[in-house]
């Protein structure tokens, strides 16, 4: 059988090439063997898989899978035969999620809601862990505050909004072309303001204070920021950091994907005055440590729960077949994908 794998270049590029694998065929005792229905494409972090030491020359790539089980570990007690499971393959995998066959632990999986189709449950996986782990585990979102999701258009932004709103937050987001505007727009429950970062004349920080009565805004969920005022125009579309802590309310949080985020004293001071929390959102912490494993598993049930009842209805191209995998990827990879892309086995 073949999956999808990917091997980084020498000089930053990245080749993904579609290659024959094989199961093993012997099971440890706590995994299961799942036939794979389909596969979600997200982009591979290199900079993360160096730090953790992996050490593969071929990263495997689709990780949030939806299948069957075919086959359970003498010592399993979640699954047996036959169940429809859902989950999100570990960062040190050896198969990839697109081989028809893979072999899991069960403490990855959650059981798949039978309403819920194979290309909705893979594709709301890892950006419903991220949104929870964004909005409880780090923001701690309550009823009544108010929340700027930057690049709400995204796949990972949609989710964040739709489960704010589901909790009695209140939403800004950013759109990043007119399209996102009038997708963002087009969201059940609405977004309160959907502010235009493309538009010149529209500045995030006076539609933050203007909406919120000049206080600011209790939570930030940014999808990268910008540290210096020149940088290159492929980032003309982030907020500068000086912007967000300005927008930030008392006692707010600030939930950043920016890996090298760089604060001065200046602004290290600023948020002592705010009492601002700050929070980097690193959703692979759960699977790369087991310290928090019953946490891990009931967000993951939550999420399909959510997804099962309507709360989460996430954005989705067409499903692909495996022979388009690599186009899909790379496309993935180079973050042109505006929805989830899932492969379909």
């Amino acid at each position: 059988m073949k999956g999808l794998y990917c091997k980084p270049g020498d000089q930053g590029d990245v080749k993904f090439l579609l290659q024959e694998t094989n199961v093993p065929n012997n099971i440890g005792n706590h995994e299961v063997k799942v036939q794979v229905k389909s596969c979600a494409l997200s982009p591979v972090d290199f900079k993360l898989c160096e730090d953790l030491k992996l050490g593969k020359e071929h990263i495997s790539v689709g990780r949030e899978i939806a299948g069957v089980v075919l086959q359970v570990g003498p010592k399993v007690t979640f699954f047996q035969p036959e169940d429809e499971v859902v989950g999100i393959l570990p960062l040190d995998a050896e198969l990839s999620g697109l081989c028809s066959v893979v072999i899991i632990d069960e403490f990855n999986l959650v059981q798949k809601p039978l309403k819920v189709s194979w290309f909705e449950a893979a594709a709301v996986m890892k950006d419903g862990l991220r949104a929870y782990t964004a909005l409880h585990t780090l923001a701690r979102m309550a009823a009544g505050q108010t929340l700027l999701v930057l690049d709400g258009a995204s796949p990972f932004g949609v989710l964040a909004i739709q489960l704010a709103h589901f909790h009695g937050v209140k939403v800004l987001a950013t759109a990043l072309s007119p399209e996102d505007q009038k997708m963002l727009e087009e969201l059940r429950p609405s977004v309160a303001r959907v502010i235009k970062v493309w538009d010149s004349k529209e500045g995030l920080v006076d539609s933050c204070l203007e909406e919120t009565g000049g206080l600011g805004v209790d939570i930030i969920i940014d999808s990268g920021v910008r540290l210096f005022e020149e940088e290159p125009e492929t980032q003309w579309h982030l907020p500068h950091k000086h912007d967000l802590i300005t927008l930030l309310a008392v006692g707010g949080h600030w939930v950043t994907t920016e890996q090298n985020l760089q604060l001065d004293p200046p602004d290290s001071h600023i948020l002592f005055m705010k009492a601002v929390s700050l929070s980097f959102l690193n959703d692979e912490v759960w699977t790369a440590s087991r310290a928090k494993q019953g946490r891990y598993l009931h967000i993951l049930k939550d999420v399909v729960e959510k997804l099962s009842v309507g709360t989460f209805r996430p954005q989705l191209e067409d499903p692909v077949p495996l022979y388009e995998a690599t186009v899909s990827m790379e496309m993935v990879q180079k973050k042109q994908a505006r929805k989830r892309i899932v492969v379909k086995l």
